[in-house]
């Protein structure tokens, strides 16, 4: 089996999947934001440019997948940014359901003055709502659970395809 997905992952259906389910991640959250009227929060943001960066690992994949070196970024990348994400979506979960005054989140998103993202898009990476509000459930589900899960996934897929990579890709 971890032949198989070597061999998936030298292709770039996989990698497109991978680039599909982020695009279709990131429409979700704008519609939640300005379909529905959500206000993300800092936190919702950071998962957010979590969610951007497995769809660069996606990119980087599906330049050359056939190519070691560009696979292996790609993975390095995914997996990077699914721990982020998952780390920050633990914590939202933190403020949600466990309040502690000692942990708090930032009122304003802070990105590195060479990317200020809430500069350039505002209306994408500006956040204004609260971290410990429960704003939409699914199935009994807060949304940051769902990130838990969403995350966690990507998480497990990511090792696995690096896992893969160390056996010899299965010729079809």
């Amino acid at each position: 089996m971890l032949s198989l997905l070597n061999h998936y992952s030298n292709g770039r259906a996989a990698w497109f999947l991978l680039f599909l389910s982020t695009f279709i991640f990131e429409l979700t959250a704008l519609f939640f934001q300005h379909g529905l009227g959500l206000a993300p929060c800092t936190l919702c943001i950071y998962q957010r440019c979590a969610i951007f960066g497995i769809m660069i690992a996606s990119i980087i994949g599906l330049i050359k997948p056939n190519n070691y070196i560009f696979r292996l970024g790609g993975i390095l990348v995914w997996l990077f940014s699914a721990y982020k994400g998952f780390t920050l979506a633990t914590f939202h979960a933190h403020l949600q359901f466990e309040p502690n005054f000692s942990d708090t989140c930032a009122i304003n998103v802070q990105f590195p003055s060479w990317l200020p993202l809430n500069q350039w898009l505002p209306s994408m990476f500006n956040a204004y709502g609260s971290c410990a509000d429960k704003i939409w459930t699914f199935l009994t589900i807060e949304m940051s659970q769902w990130m838990i899960i969403i995350f966690a996934c990507y998480l497990f897929v990511g090792l696995t395809i690096l896992i893969s990579q160390f056996f010899p890709a299965k010729k079809i």
